[in-house]
This record gives C-alpha cells, structure tokens and sequence, in this order.
C-alpha cells in the first residue's frame, strides 16, 4: 500500500486549518489566550490524533468565566 505525499501534504495542511478554526473558536471561552490555543491545535495537526485529543481536552475544560463567577459569587 502506497501513501501519496502530495494527497497526505494537502490533507494535513487542510485538516490544520479547520482544526486551527475549531480550536480557536472553542477556547474563546476557555483560555484567556484563544490565538495561542488555535496555533498550538494547528501544529498539532501534523499527528492528526493530538489535534484530536487537543480538542477534546479544549472541550472539556472549563469556561474562564464560569470559575471567576463562582469564586466572587
């Protein structure tokens, strides 16, 4: 079985972008730097899985302001 580079190259760069989106779309929420957490989910992409985890870990995390409400409140 034979991987084409070019196809494997394009898959990664697009799976990079849309995981770089997601990533940063989800830790707007969660992380008081979202452009940090986008980037970090875009290099990860080139192991698509720790892109994957790294989602998930985002997703599961809490809000940032949710644990500021409940400390003052």
């Amino acid at each position: 079985m034979n991987i084409n580079a070019t196809l494997y190259g394009q898959f990664v760069i697009i799976f990079a972008l849309i995981m770089g989106v997601l990533c940063y779309y989800v830790a707007r929420r969660k992380m008081q730097k979202p452009a940090v957490a986008g980037l970090l989910g875009a290099v990860l992409s080139l192991i698509p899985i720790f892109s994957v985890i790294y989602l998930f870990i985002l997703l599961f995390k809490k809000d940032v302001g949710s644990s500021s409400a409940a400390v003052s409140g």
